[in-house]
C-alpha cells in the first residue's frame, strides 16, 4: 500500500516516522503534500518520501490512499477531489464535517466513485456503544465532558479550574475547531451535533486532556473517561488521535474487523 499525507506538521512527522522508519504498518509513506517547502528536505531524505506543495502532482502520484493530518480548510478543499481521484481517504480534521451539506458532498462523490472515507476514532473510545445503541434509535441522550490545560485551549492567565463552555457539539467545534474533533466525531456516531452536549473546563493543574462520555437509551447506561497524554511538541493534540490514525490505517488492511 502507497500511502499519502496532506500536511507536514507534528502528526504528519509522526506517521512519517512509525511508517516509513519503524515499519509500524503495512505500506510506505511516498508523498507527502504541504503548502510551504517547510520540511521538505526532512521529509525526503529522513523519510524517503517525495514532498509536493501542488495538489495535482500529489494525487497523481503512485499513491492508493490518503492520510488528512493538516486542517478542516485542507479536507474541504481536497477531500472531495481526492476521491474524485480514487484515492481512499483517512480525515483526521472532523471538523470538516459539521456543516450537513459539505458531508452529504463529500458521501455522495465516495459512493459515485466506489471510494472509502475513514475517520478514525480520535481521543476516545466508547464509539461503537454509542453506534450499536442508535441503531435502532434507541439512544436519547450523550453528553461529553472535556477537561484541558490552559496552554492547550489558549487560556493562559486561569488560575482555577473553570468552564468555559456549555452548550450543543455544533457549537463548540465553531468556538474551538482544535480542540474538540471529539465532539464531533461522537456527534457523528450518535445523536448529531444539535443534539450532543458538551461541557469544555479548563484546568491549570493537568497536563493531559481528559474525557468523559455518559450515554444512556433503551440499551443501558454508558460512562467512559479517558485521559490522554498529548502529542510531543503539541498540547492541543491528544498522542492517541495520531495513534487511532495508525489503527484506521492498519484496519484497511485487515479482512477480519472488528467493530
Amino acid at each position: 500500500m502507497k500511502i499519502g499525507i496532506i500536511g507536514n506538521g507534528n502528526i504528519a512527522s509522526y506517521l512519517l516516522q512509525m511508517i516509513n522508519v519503524e515499519k509500524r504498518v503495512k505500506g510506505e509513506v511516498v508523498a507527502v503534500l504541504g503548502r510551504s517547502l517547510f520540511n521538505k528536505e526532512k521529509v525526503e531524505k529522513s523519510f524517503r518520501a517525495t514532498f509536493f506543495t501542488d495538489f495535482e502532482s500529489f494525487i497523481n502520484s503512485s499513491i492508493d490512499i490518503v492520510i488528512e493530518a493538516a486542517t478542516i480548510q485542507a479536507v474541504q478543499e481536497l477531500a472531495n477531489k481526492t476521491l474524485k481521484n480514487n484515492k481512499d481517504i483517512i480525515i483526521s480534521s472532523v471538523g470538516a464535517f459539521k456543516e450537513s451539506e459539505f458531508t452529504n458532498k463529500l458521501t455522495k462523490t465516495a459512493l459515485n466513485n466506489n471510494k472509502q472515507i475513514y475517520i478514525p476514532s480520535g481521543a476516545i473510545g466508547g464509539l461503537d456503544i454509542i453506534q450499536s445503541a442508535n441503531s435502532l434509535g434507541g439512544l436519547k441522550e450523550v453528553t461529553l465532558t472535556t477537561v484541558k490545560s490552559p496552554e492547550s485551549l489558549g487560556k493562559n492567565n486561569v488560575n482555577k479550574e473553570e468552564v468555559i463552555f456549555e452548550g450543543a457539539a455544533q457549537e463548540a467545534i465553531e468556538k474551538y475547531p482544535k480542540n474538540v474533533n471529539v465532539a464531533l466525531i461522537l456527534s457523528l456516531a450518535g445523536l448529531g451535533a444539535n443534539s450532543t452536549r458538551i461541557t469544555i473546563k479548563v484546568n491549570p493543574e493537568t497536563n493531559k486532556n481528559m474525557h468523559i462520555i455518559n450515554a444512556y437509551g433503551s440499551f443501558g447506561e454508558m460512562e467512559l473517561k479517558v485521559q490522554n497524554n498529548s502529542m510531543p511538541n503539541n498540547p492541543k493534540t491528544s498522542y492517541l488521535a495520531a495513534l487511532s490514525i495508525i489503527y484506521t490505517l492498519n484496519k484497511t488492511n485487515k479482512t477480519i474487523k472488528i467493530g
